[in-house]
């Protein structure tokens, strides 16, 4: 059985600091690549940070300089530090991994989400 979850949501002050984990488990397939997506009420699921297990990362614009995005392979677990957030941050995060089945094909699975509100 995979579990991923997710941890570190909570309230934080604008131009504070959070740092989100995303632990994969339970897994027999490597680690392709692991992710971050947020949704605020009534909007879409967006990408935050995406990162590969070789450490190549891209960023949404929106958060791109201020957010940052780490793997640890050995644990399965991926990091998002958020620094200076924003209300605009504010929104459910999910932890999405790809578990490499090939090296053209992968399975996606997701987290529940944890809720980051940043507060003005």
């Amino acid at each position: 059985q995979v579990h991923v979850v997710e941890s570190g949501g909570g309230l934080v002050q604008a131009g504070g600091s959070l740092r989100l984990s995303c632990a994969a488990s339970g897994s027999i397939w490597s680690i392709k690549a692991m992710g971050w997506h947020r949704q605020a009420p009534g909007k879409q699921r967006e990408l935050v940070a995406h990162i590969t297990s070789g450490g190549v990362t891209n960023y949404a614009d929106a958060v791109k300089g201020r957010f940052t995005i780490s793997i640890d392979n050995a644990k399965n677990t991926v990091y998002l530090q958020m620094s200076s957030p924003q209300p605009e941050d504010t929104a459910v995060y999910y932890c999405n991994v790809e578990f490499d089945l090939d090296h053209h094909r992968y399975l996606e699975v997701w987290g529940q989400g944890t809720q980051v509100t940043v507060s003005s």
